[in-house]
């Protein structure tokens, strides 16, 4: 039992550490109206592990907090891929290409308000929820699904649960 804790903290803080390393190191186009954030791939996890879902949701938002992000959007963004991964794991036994619907969704439809109300962008929500969108499709759909197939024979070995 404790082992199988400890594992569980340790996956979990694993997750969080690469999702602040990605998110810091792609950070030009990790922001904004328009972006792309490679970490954002690691949605796909809760498929092989609950462990990502807090690990996913402590990277968001300390990848927030290190990438100048305002309180709104370090809470709204943050609650928007603990969201995503939440229900990725919900979707663990169903087709993997449902796995990254519930992040590219949460993102899409939270992100844009967090644009406009935190830091004042008045392009259209419609457009923002587009070119946001579109990121999350790449990041999570593309990226996020060459991630699970990449990991997926190796998941008894990575992502066991003691």
């Amino acid at each position: 039992m404790k082992d199988k804790k400890l594992l569980f903290i340790t996956q979990a803080a694993m997750i969080a550490a690469i999702y602040v390393v990605l998110t810091y190191i792609f950070a030009p186009f990790s922001f904004g109206e328009i972006q792309v954030r490679i970490s954002e791939a690691l949605t796909i996890l809760p498929v092989f592990t609950p462990a990502a879902i807090p690990g996913l949701f402590v990277g968001c938002l300390l990848g927030n907090m290190l990438g100048g992000a305002l309180l709104p959007d370090i809470i709204f963004g943050s609650l928007a891929t603990l969201i995503g991964a939440f229900f990725t794991w919900k979707l663990r036994n169903a087709h993997p290409f449902l796995a990254p619907v519930p992040p590219i969704l949460s993102n899409t439809i939270i992100v844009p308000f967090v644009l406009r109300y935190a830091y004042g962008i008045l392009l259209p929500i419609p457009f923002m929820m587009l070119t946001v969108g579109i990121g999350e499709v790449i990041s999570c759909g593309v990226l996020g699904l060459l991630l699970y197939y990449g990991l997926r024979r190796y998941k008894n070995v990575i992502f066991r649960m003691a």
